[in-house]
């Protein structure tokens, strides 16, 4: 392990773009499989996971996702996958993560909207007792799903109002799903008080990330990586403090980007973008948030101090509240002073 590596591996983090389902590990994933075995077509061995997540592009991801989404049955898989997660983010020591979660998924297939809430909340405390680790929710529309499924994320949102849910968000594909369709919920939902963080620009070009600030009132977007072919954009993002949720594993699996060498964030970083480095949906692209950090530190040039300045980036640019933040920024603080003196 080099030094760079190992400084990274403890050093505390928030995490502000990871998927719910998507961060279910291979061993969950498989478990749930095997439970299900005949009804679904994700595999229930775990070594023949790395095959099945192999995307051709965006759209066969999202093909991919849902079968695993289909695998989330019941309340109970619910909260175990929920838990599960938090364990695995706890291990790579973040403090703090906003998890996208998809309600309408799992309650178009049965589980009940309070029964759903229940058990994210339920994981939220354990997690939180366990393992030392805060979760807040963005709850998430599946843009492929339409007006039908913004409506009942809205009010299983705000109807429910889970004790961790802190913002609102829109997924899934961005081709042919206009943004501007979604301004009346994305306006109740921040009249309510939540914060609005949807996905755009990812395998759109920039105009859906202006959409997404003009219709939909974004205080962060998750991926805007294409924001890069807009110089007008870039700027307004720099100016208006408007961060951008860069996972860049992630864009090269789902063929958004060619290859890592392509990556845009050395431009947005270099042009004053605010960023954060986050893992998306990290077994499926086969990665981790220490390996997105690492990636990134690469990308940038970054020692372990600049490192530390994504870190600290993440923090200051989340829905924490301000105490929180304060404490994990001198966390991070602490560690990196510790780090230097040893």
């Amino acid at each position: 392990m080099t030094e760079l590596t190992s400084f990274i591996a403890g050093l505390p983090k928030a995490e502000l773009h990871v998927h719910h389902v998507g961060s279910a590990s291979p061993r969950i994933v498989a478990e749930l499989a095997a439970r299900h075995e005949g009804r679904s077509p994700v595999p229930a061995d775990p070594a023949a996971l790395a095959d099945y997540f192999a995307f051709r592009d965006f759209a066969h991801f999202i093909d991919v996702y849902l079968t695993v989404v289909d695998l989330i049955r019941d309340d109970e898989d619910v909260r175990t996958l929920t838990y599960e997660v938090a364990r695995e983010l706890a291990r790579q020591q973040v403090r703090y993560a906003e998890l996208t979660i998809t309600p309408y998924s799992s309650v178009k297939r049965g589980i009940p909207a309070k029964a759903f809430c229940e058990a994210i909340e339920d994981a939220r405390r354990g997690a939180a007792r366990d393992f030392g680790i805060e979760l807040c929710w963005c709850f998430d529309i599946p843009g492929e799903a339409g007006l039908p499924a913004a409506e009942e994320t809205l009010r299983i949102a705000l109807g429910e109002r889970p004790d961790g849910l802190i913002s609102f968000g829109l997924g899934g594909p961005e081709i042919g799903v206009p943004r501007p369709q979604f301004k009346p919920f994305f306006d109740q939902a921040r009249a309510a008080g939540l914060h609005s963080a949807p996905h755009a620009g990812e395998t759109t070009g920039p105009e859906t990330i202006w959409s997404a600030i003009r219709d939909l009132g974004a205080e962060r977007i998750g991926h805007g990586i294409s924001a890069v072919g807009d110089p007008q954009l870039v700027a307004y993002l720099a100016d208006n403090r408007i961060p951008l949720e860069i996972s860049p594993t992630s864009n090269v699996r789902t063929r958004a980007v060619a290859s890592i060498e392509e990556h845009p964030l050395a431009a947005l970083v270099g042009a004053g973008v605010p960023v954060s480095v986050n893992s998306d949906d990290p077994p499926m692209f086969g990665t981790t948030i220490e390996e997105e950090y690492a990636v990134a530190a690469r990308l940038l040039g970054l020692d372990e101090a600049g490192v530390a300045g994504l870190a600290r980036g993440a923090v200051e640019q989340s829905f924490l509240a301000p105490a929180g933040k304060e404490a994990l920024l001198a966390e991070i603080d602490a560690y990196t002073a510790a780090h230097r003196g040893a």
